[in-house]
């Protein structure tokens, strides 16, 4: 595995000159590989990623997100590979969510690079549209022999209340990271840095809160601290709506990429488990008193 990953290596210039050494360290990922090799970060795509993702608007976007100090500078990105370096860095904490539970201030410290992110003026060539995309993922999966979760479709149709309301008081978009993984967050305990921009678009802002808020399992004291952060004091009603909205919509989608990660093989978790776990989740904050109230304040 070493030597196909100095094979990979050679055929880029900043780490072809690096030579032999240092020997690259795998850091994770969950659809892709992503190794350390000295000074940089080396993403190697995940098999089958080519279908559901654009590696020319995640170009575009990492350099933009970069240049509004959010992310790391990228040294090299092929869209023709999926191949992406980018700068290591240094004295940072790959998130979870234990960590966003026990590093203090880490809910805000992620509002803020958001809010860095939203209020910079970058422009993303994607345009992250939820209900676009959840055709898009089961027309791949229409492909693949995986079973939907039973009521999948029933569910997306009771969305449709969901898109009207949010379609009655349309929200500027703004780039947006859309796909905020806690891993994908590199805490120094000052600042919060953000990476993978695989899924980024032209979004409404309040999705990025609302996934980290599902993603990191966010109790209500944490949400209360990120929204706080991001709006320097009391969240707008209509806003905090959207975002409340929007972990049920996340999960919605990211059920359909769980099965199309489990169509594909991917060895990195039981994604049959992460599919049903995500969509029990949306139903579950759907059906709840608190959804309606806050789905009526989104469309004030």
């Amino acid at each position: 595995m070493e030597d196909d990953i100095r094979t990979l290596a050679a055929r880029i210039p900043a780490l072809a000159a690096l030579g032999d050494a240092p020997a690259p360290e795998r850091l994770g990922g969950l659809t892709n590989r992503v190794y350390r090799v000295g000074p940089y970060c080396l993403r190697i795509p995940g098999a089958g990623t080519e279908e559901y993702i654009d590696r020319a608007n995640e170009a575009v976007a990492a350099r933009a997100a970069a240049a509004a100090g959010v992310s790391p500078e990228v040294i090299h990105a092929d869209p023709e590979s999926g191949l992406m370096v980018t700068r290591y860095l240094e004295g940072t904490v790959t998130m979870s969510p234990e960590a966003f539970r026990s590093r203090p201030g880490s809910p805000a410290r992620a509002a803020r690079a958001f809010a860095r992110l939203h209020r910079s003026g970058a422009v993303f060539p994607f345009r992250f549209e939820l209900f676009g995309m959840i055709d898009s993922y089961l027309g791949v999966l229409a492909t693949k022999d995986v079973a939907l979760p039973e009521g999948y479709h029933d569910v997306v149709a009771e969305a449709a209340a969901v898109r009207r309301v949010l379609d009655s008081r349309p929200v500027a978009p703004v780039a947006c990271h859309c796909d905020p993984l806690c891993e994908n967050f590199l805490d120094t305990g000052a600042r919060m840095w953000i990476v993978d921009w695989e899924y980024s678009g032209m979004n409404d802002p309040m999705w990025d809160l609302g996934d980290l808020s599902v993603e990191g399992r966010f109790d209500e004291a944490q949400d209360e601290e990120m929204l706080t952060a991001y709006f320097g004091g009391e969240a707008p009603a209509a806003e905090r709506g959207r975002m409340v909205v929007h972990k049920a919509m996340c999960d919605l989608l990211w059920t359909l990429w769980g099965l199309i990660q489990l169509a594909n093989g991917n060895p990195a978790d039981d994604f049959r488990a992460y599919a049903e776990g995500r969509f029990a989740r949306c139903k579950a904050l759907m059906a709840s008193a608190d959804f309606g109230r806050h789905l009526a304040a989104a469309g004030r």
